[in-house]
């Protein structure tokens, strides 16, 4: 599977067929990406500015984490719909018999908590990617702050995304314990980053006052 390597049309008109994958948590991935992007452009747009001089060694530390993230998003993209395929082949197995049921119960299980992982990953990274539009926000080029409300936008997005497919796995989860730990760490980096996007994103939409 190469879906990070598609054009834009081949990707959407993919996403919008009734092909399981790529689906909410692929897409997510890609909205993760480019609002990174948009991070990273921001540093372009501010290093080699003597009116940003001060900075510019921060910057491009930014740069270098956010090339890091947007590259790590695209491949989860892949992964997203790598892991997706062992829970829709379980959902098909067979269920006539009592060993059947018990194995598709096993198999069903397994994947279930396979399919949380990279949302979980994909979570844990627009985590990462928000935190570096505060520094964005506060030290890169004021010409670009739109584009520092638009990308950490997208982080929140795919964020919440994410989530989404996270807590409709861990509902049919029969092992109950693992599937709260699951939705436990999902909802503490909603709780944290949501806020943390919101009030950048405000922070930048104030500054045009």
């Amino acid at each position: 599977m190469e879906f990070a390597n598609q054009s834009c049309q081949e990707f959407t008109e993919v996403l919008a067929s009734r092909a399981p994958v790529p689906g909410g948590g692929g897409a997510s991935a890609l909205v993760g990406a480019l609002g990174v992007a948009l991070g990273e452009m921001v540093g372009n747009l501010t290093v080699g500015k003597k009116k940003y001089a001060a900075v510019e060694d921060d910057i491009r530390k930014l740069m270098q984490k956010t090339a890091a993230l947007r590259n790590c998003l695209l491949e989860l993209i892949d992964r997203d719909a790598e892991a997706f395929e062992p829970l829709s082949k379980a959902y098909g197995l067979p269920k006539e018999t009592e060993a059947e049921k018990a194995e598709k119960a096993r198999v069903l299980e397994e994947a279930l908590e396979t399919a949380c992982a990279v949302p979980l990953e994909i979570m844990e990274k627009c985590c990462e990617a928000i935190a570096l539009h505060q520094e964005f926000a506060e030290k890169g080029s004021r010409l670009a702050i739109s584009d520092v409300g638009v990308g950490v936008a997208c982080c929140r997005a795919a964020l919440a995304g994410a989530s989404l497919n996270i807590f409709i796995n861990t509902k049919s989860m029969a092992n109950r314990e693992r599937a709260e730990a699951l939705n436990q760490k999902a909802n503490q980096m909603l709780d944290q980053y949501m806020a943390v996007a919101d009030k950048i994103f405000m922070d930048v939409r104030h500054r045009f006052d």
